[in-house]
């Protein structure tokens, strides 16, 4: 509790932080660029999304259309985060680490951002091939688990080893997921009925999502091979416009034209209706 008249230091440096990070940002175009690219894309999809999904109606497509609304809704709030300095903080480096004893900049919304918004894809994924109730749990459930391991990998400051302990944990989670896109889901796709633009989303996931890892390893945050903190960005941003927007605008697009086909129920659906 504060008293009246005294000051709350905790207040004080957050928003000391948020001040240098929000300064840092601005005077960094490449940094800053890569941000507001994709608050820009992020609110044309929204838009565009809703114009996309106006006449849809049938129950799963428009669960379908849901979820993918909602990945650029959860951008676009990120991403402002982001540039106003909210979701970024200052980090010193462990020892073992190229930048060891250097303060680097945690862009720590970003994981905030994919915990919410991959689910989503994954979700609307497991729609579309119409896969049971229990496996879409358990696919959204290490992807949660992926991006929280993959956090604790950017944050953690006490030991370089724990770094890739925690980053190592995050690619498993990741495997399970590339697992039931590429040996469990698209046999449940092809009865649905949805097997070929299943197939090339999928492909377009899986080649887009194994740059995310990548780009952490030869980072900042990782060897430092680039230690670029906007480059670093403008490599996350691309990947996240192509596997949002591009991937949300394939699909919508497709479900829109084929709203007959992704009514057809099965798994998934047939799972809710028993409730």
């Amino acid at each position: 509790m504060t008293l009246p008249g005294t000051i709350d230091l905790s207040t004080v440096l957050l928003q000391a932080t948020q001040s240098d990070a929000f300064t840092q940002i601005q005077n960094d175009v490449l940094l800053n660029s890569s941000l507001w690219i994709n608050i820009a894309l992020a609110g044309v999809s929204i838009l565009l999304f809703v114009y996309m999904g106006r006449n849809v109606s049938a129950g799963r497509a428009r669960l379908i259309w849901a979820a993918t609304l909602l990945i650029p809704l959860v951008s676009i709030s990120s991403y402002l985060g982001l540039a106003s300095g909210l979701t970024v903080g200052f980090i010193e480096m462990p020892a073992g680490h190229a930048l060891a004893g250097e303060e680097v900049m945690s862009q720590w919304g970003r994981y905030l951002t994919w915990a919410l918004s991959t689910p989503m894809i994954l979700l609307a994924l497991g729609l579309l091939a119409d896969v049971d109730t229990g496996s879409i749990f358990t696919v959204i459930a290490a992807d949660i688990g992926m991006c929280v391991t993959g956090l604790a990998a950017a944050l953690i400051t006490s030991s370089y080893l724990f770094r890739w302990l925690f980053y190592a944990v995050s690619c498993a989670f990741f495997v399970v997921v590339l697992y039931a896109l590429v040996a469990e889901w698209p046999d449940s796709a092809e009865n649905a009925g949805t097997g070929e633009i299943f197939s090339t989303l999928r492909a377009l996931t899986i080649v887009l999502w194994l740059g995310y890892p990548i780009i952490w390893a030869i980072g900042v945050e990782g060897l430092a091979v680039v230690q670029s903190v906007g480059l670093t960005s403008w490599g996350y941003s691309a990947l996240d416009v192509l596997a949002k927007y591009v991937f949300s605008f394939l699909l919508l697009r497709w479900v829109a034209a084929n709203e007959r086909v992704v009514s057809a129920t099965s798994g998934m659906s047939s799972t809710l209706g028993d409730d």
